[in-house]
């Protein structure tokens, strides 16, 4: 008994929970309070955009000063998200603390005029530039500093979605494919749950979304065989779905960088091409973020819940428009457009299957963002949290089916394969996605 004591250390324990839990909600109440400046300044620029449509006509110009100002000053913070999975895998030169005003500013002109970004990059770089910055002044150790850039990860996701439980998750799951990294379980769980109270606090609202629950079926729903068969149906296009924009974005940010040398001018290009595709598909519902839309016919995430909310190509059209902007060098994230592309994709595929179209625009907001980011379990649990816990089996048989056809690819280049999804692919752990995407 002394020895089994004297293992669990019970004292010992304590303190280190008492002392992650001090280094960790500092970051959250950082990041926490950064997501709701970024998400009313979002909300303010999106409503001047519907104000003045001219603003679209500046896009190419606002895709100038963004890349000027990262190439004259962003030296270090070009990788975004990749450079936090890469400083956390392996600490050394840091993460710049200009990171957070950069890719603020940057987001709020791709908004203003029209790109059509998300804003989950926006907000875990941010969370991970503050982190880092209070690495720096507490002059905590390399093991340290890597927790700290999770927590900052954490907190950013989970504050910017409503979703503290999916960002602790997500920014253990999506260092490295296959594995979870449970050691900085305390710390993340803290900074996201803080993160997610202190941007609440700030009066930030998140959007809210329905599906609906047949009367009478408890809890949980049962488990039908055929609507389960139609859903693994649809995750597998929903997993092919989020191969197609990661290595569309990937091989446009490539055409852009041997096409224009200079890289100042390739969101100008991309900025000309997003105007070209609204004038030829005459509607602006591809714009920003796509949650809301201008018109009540405008096609949006919330319209894709209703029937007849989406037309048969919204998500095709939605992934094209993202894949030009972000890979010409606009800033802010994948993912909002990715929940957009997500649930156009099962609105049409829940009306083909004569399935419930809002059950399976909630499966693809989800499913796909789990097949590009290779995180099935946080998408997983990000589903109950938006959705509720009715359908939680359908949302994981979703996301974990959509993760497995997505491949070996993925919209974060710097992840390593821990476990590999099928042969033949490096599982050891120490290949990236963009090693292997260099062998193909």
């Amino acid at each position: 008994m002394k020895r089994l004591l004297r293992s669990l250390n019970p004292l010992g324990t304590l303190w280190l929970l008492l002392r992650w839990t001090a280094l960790a909600a500092p970051v959250g109440v950082l990041s926490g309070s950064a997501s709701a400046l970024f998400l009313w300044s979002l909300d303010q620029a999106t409503q001047l955009r519907w104000q003045h449509g001219w603003l679209l006509w500046l896009l190419p110009v606002s895709g100038f000063v963004v890349g000027w100002v990262y190439h004259r000053h962003g030296r270090g913070s070009e990788g975004g998200n990749n450079l936090l999975i890469d400083q956390i895998h392996a600490p050394g030169g840091g993460v710049p603390v200009r990171m957070a005003p950069l890719v603020l500013g940057g987001t709020l002109l791709t908004h203003l005029c029209g790109g059509s970004a998300g804003r989950e990059g926006t907000a875990v770089q941010m969370g991970g530039s503050l982190a880092s910055l209070l690495g720096r002044m507490l002059h905590v150790s390399q093991e340290h500093w890597r927790v700290l850039l999770m927590s900052g990860v954490a907190a950013g996701f989970g504050s910017v979605f409503g979703t503290p439980l999916a960002g602790a998750v997500f920014a253990m799951e999506v260092l490295v494919v296959g594995r979870m990294q449970y050691q900085a379980l305390i710390p993340v769980l803290v900074a996201s749950l803080v993160g997610d109270a202190t941007c609440s606090a700030w009066g930030a609202h998140h959007t809210v979304y329905h599906i609906a629950i047949t009367p009478g079926s408890g809890e949980h729903a049962a488990l039908d065989g055929w609507l389960l068969a139609k859903v693994v149906g649809a995750a597998a296009l929903f997993g092919l779905a989020s191969w197609c924009f990661a290595e569309l974005t990937h091989g446009l940010q490539a055409l852009y960088r041997r096409l224009i040398p200079y890289a100042p001018l390739r969101p100008v290009a991309g900025g000309v091409a997003v105007i070209a595709l609204v004038y030829l598909l005459g509607t602006r519902d591809y714009l920003g973020l796509g949650v809301y839309g201008q018109t009540p016919e405008s096609v949006s995430i919330l319209s894709a819940f209703t029937v007849g909310g989406a037309t048969p190509w919204s998500w095709l059209w939605k992934l094209l428009f993202t894949a030009v902007t972000l890979a010409a060098g606009f800033k802010g994230g994948e993912v909002t457009p990715l929940f957009f592309v997500g649930a156009t994709l099962g609105n049409v595929l829940g009306t083909l299957a004569g399935a419930p179209v809002d059950l399976f625009a909630g499966l693809g907001f989800v499913a796909v963002f789990a097949g590009a980011t290779n995180t099935p379990l946080a998408c997983t649990l990000m589903g109950i949290e938006l959705f509720g816990g009715h359908y939680a089996v359908y949302f994981a048989v979703a996301c974990f089916v959509a993760y497995f056809c997505s491949g070996h690819t993925g919209i974060y280049l710097a992840q390593r394969i821990g476990v590999a999804k099928h042969t033949p692919a490096a599982g050891d752990g120490r290949t990236t996605l963009r090693q292997l995407r260099e062998r193909r």
